[in-house]
C-alpha cells in the first residue's frame, strides 16, 4: 500500500494527541497498552486504554471503503514506522512501563504488537520469540555432536 503524504501526517497526528494524554511526569499512569483499532469501512483510526476508554479519533481518508482482504497486514507496517520515527513522543509519555501499542480490528481481535517499550528496551514490532524453535533446534544438534 502506497501512503500518501496526508495519510502519514494524519497518523502522525493522531499519535502525537495520544502522547499529549499521557504527559511525562511524575504521576505515571498504570495503562499497560495503547490499542490502536483501524476500521477498514470508515477508515477511523481509534485508540483506546485497557478499560476500553477512548483516547482519540481520527479518519485516515485514504483508508475509508478499503476493501483490500490483507488491509491489515498492509498498514502493520506503516503504523510501525511512524511510532518509530515518533519514538522520541511515545518513548515519554507517562505511562508506567513496561506498555504497547496493539493493532486491533474492527472485532477488538489482537493483530499485531506494533511498539513495545521497556525502560531501556525497545521493540518495534515483530514476533519476540520468532525462529526461537529454529534457534534452539540448531543449539541441541551442535550439543549433541
Amino acid at each position: 500500500m502506497n501512503t500518501s503524504e496526508q495519510t502519514t501526517q494524519q497518523i502522525q497526528r493522531a499519535i502525537n494527541k495520544i502522547a499529549l494524554k499521557f504527559p511525562h511526569d511524575d504521576d505515571t499512569s498504570v495503562v499497560t497498552d495503547i490499542h490502536l483499532r483501524a476500521i477498514q469501512e470508515s477508515g477511523e483510526l481509534l485508540a483506546f486504554d485497557d478499560d476500553e476508554t477512548e483516547i482519540n479519533r481520527c479518519v485516515i481518508e485514504e483508508w475509508i471503503n478499503n476493501t483490500d482482504e490483507d488491509f491489515y497486514e498492509k498498514i502493520i507496517p506503516i503504523l510501525r514506522t511512524e511510532l518509530r520515527n515518533m519514538q522520541e513522543a511515545v518513548d515519554k509519555m507517562g505511562i508506567m512501563k513496561p506498555y504497547s501499542f496493539v493493532l486491533e480490528n474492527d472485532d477488538k481481535e489482537n493483530i499485531a504488537e506494533l511498539y513495545l517499550v521497556d525502560d531501556d528496551l525497545v521493540i518495534l514490532g515483530g514476533d519476540l520469540m520468532e525462529g526461537l524453535d529454529k534457534d534452539l533446534d540448531d543449539f541441541f544438534n551442535n550439543l549433541m555432536k
